[in-house]
Order: C-alpha cells, then sequence, then structure tokens
C-alpha cells in the first residue's frame, strides 16, 4: 500500500488514467508514444504500490476491477489537486504586490502616452498586484521628489543631470514658438526673424532651457511659467509670445487660435527622460517597470 506518493507514482497514475480513457492498453499507445510491454510494466507497477489489482488485460480484453473503479476516482481527485496547487503557486507567482509612485509632467504628446499606458499594461500583466501611484507635477518638482522619495520614477525634461540620478532617454518632443490673431505680428507670422520678434513680451519657462537661447531681453521676459496652460492662455490673450509643444498646440493652429512665428527658425527640441535615484532602481518593481519602459521607447540601457 501507498506510504507516501512520490513523482513516479504520479506518472504511473497518469499512465493508468490513459488507458482507461482510451479503453485499454493497445489504444493507449499513441497517446502515450510508447510500447504496450511498456505499458503493461507501469501499470504491474502501479499495482504493487497500491497493493491490489486495478485492471484486467490479456486475451479477455482489458477491464477495470471494482477497486480499480474506486481507485480511479481517487486518483482523479489526486491530480486535479496537483494541478489546482500547480496554478496556484503561478498565480501567487503572478500577483507580486506593490506600487510604483510615478511623477510625470503634464500634457505629455499622446503618442508617447500610450506607450507609457503599453508599459504598464506589460508589467501588470506578470504582476496583477501591482498599483501605480501618478503625480502630474511641474519640471522644477519633478526631480526634488524623486531625491526626497517621495516618487520612485519620474518622466519628464530635466536640465539638473543631478549625480544621484539615473536618467534614461525616451522620446523627443518639439516646441515651436506661437502667436494668437490679435498680436500685432499675426500677419507677419510664417517667416519672421529673430530680431523681429525681440521688442515683444514673452511668456517663458521658469526652468532653463539650454536647448533654445531666449528670443529676447531678461526685461521681455515678463512672464516665468512651468504652466503650459497658463503660457497658452497668455499666448492666446495676444499680449504674449510663446513657446509651446506641438502636439499641444495642433487642436489650437486647427481652430484658427495660434500660428508658429517660424517654425523652421523659432523652434527647439527637448528629450524627455525617465529618472529614478540610485537607490530607488535596486528595487524590482522600478527597475521592471524602466525596462519595459526602455524597450516599448527602443531606447538602449
Amino acid at each position: 500500500m501507498l506510504g507516501t506518493v512520490t513523482e513516479l507514482d504520479l506518472r504511473l497514475i497518469r499512465v493508468f488514467l490513459t488507458v482507461v480513457e482510451a479503453g485499454g492498453i493497445s489504444a493507449a499507445q499513441t497517446a502515450l508514444n510508447t510500447t504496450q510491454p511498456t505499458i503493461s510494466a507501469q501499470l504491474a507497477t502501479l499495482e504493487a504500490r497500491v497493493g491490489f489489482r486495478l485492471c484486467e488485460r490479456g486475451r479477455g480484453g482489458f477491464s477495470v476491477t471494482p477497486k480499480g473503479t474506486q481507485f480511479i476516482e481517487a486518483a482523479r481527485r489526486l491530480l486535479a489537486a496537483a494541478e489546482g496547487f500547480r496554478v496556484e503557486v503561478q498565480h501567487i507567482n503572478r500577483k507580486v504586490s506593490g506600487s510604483i509612485n510615478i511623477g510625470l509632467l503634464g500634457q505629455i504628446d499622446p503618442v508617447a502616452n500610450k506607450k507609457i499606458g503599453q508599459a504598464i499594461a506589460r508589467l501588470r500583466a506578470r504582476h496583477e498586484g501591482l498599483y501605480f501611484h501618478f503625480t502630474e507635477l511641474s519640471s522644477s518638482l519633478l526631480e526634488e521628489k524623486i531625491i526626497n522619495g517621495h516618487i520612485d520614477l519620474a518622466i519628464g525634461y530635466f536640465w539638473h543631470r543631478l549625480p544621484n540620478i539615473d536618467y534614461f532617454p525616451l522620446f523627443p518632443e518639439t516646441q515651436i514658438a506661437y502667436c494668437a490673431p490679435s498680436h500685432p505680428l499675426f500677419d507677419q507670422v510664417g517667416a519672421l526673424t529673430r530680431e523681429d520678434v525681440s521688442g515683444f513680451d514673452w511668456v517663458w519657462p521658469s526652468h532653463p532651457l539650454p536647448e533654445m537661447p531666449a528670443p529676447t531681453s531678461i526685461e521681455r521676459l515678463t512672464v516665468l511659467t512651468d504652466s503650459m496652460d497658463g503660457a497658452a492662455l497668455l499666448i492666446l490673450s495676444g499680449q504674449h509670445l510663446g513657446f509651446l509643444p506641438q502636439h499641444y498646440a495642433t487642436r489650437h493652429e486647427q481652430l484658427g487660435q495660434l500660428h508658429p512665428l517660424n517654425p523652421d527658425l523659432l523652434r527647439y527640441e527637448v528629450s524627455f527622460h525617465a529618472a529614478v535615484r540610485h537607490s530607488s532602481r535596486q528595487r524590482d518593481l522600478v527597475s521592471a517597470f524602466l525596462n519595459e519602459l526602455i524597450e516599448i521607447f527602443g531606447s538602449p540601457l
């Protein structure tokens, strides 16, 4: 009689149930991919293990004994329990719990947003218990929140390049200078030079822009802001010129509310990065999300 159930026992039990379902040893050869003598030997070994005859086999054909019938029900429950155990363990592995705090610069390009969403979906497909917390922050606050540990990973435009933060390029963003129809320069848009625009008030980002020199004197940078919506409102008022992301301004252009000053000259490109503290990158979940972002955006590590 069985004292403990070994892996060999499980294999022999599966052989027996296959033979029963096939209706005989000969019919089970294909399913088991082995010969009749081997199957007969395996059944004999199982019977020796349990201590009673499970089936009749020979010239009279194949039939299950009364004890064999009881054994079939018990064997099926055992294998079902083993399969349930396997699935449950896999599910435990999938349901890694935890959370990632993400800081985002507002008004990210919809195409880039979609890719960020794909990275989230791919990670949660493996870790169903994973939660994301998102906070929209200005550029000036993203690095500060990373340093003080309030967020694990930030996606935005960074200019400080702090030594204890790792930066990974994700995607570029094009910024173009615009004006509204009520601005004095509107009738000349399309071919304006730097000299043409230098005598007017500008709304300008409050953070440094090494990619683009100021188009006018400091005195003419009359509004400093990190708010894209705020900058757009000032430009729409007709009182200021200013740069906006091309993807953000497109809708205003379609409505005839904004027009580029000179898209070939008055423009600049910025690179958006994923940024993490050295210590945060060691966290498995943060590192996994970072790797998904890098792979989806096609950037090298």
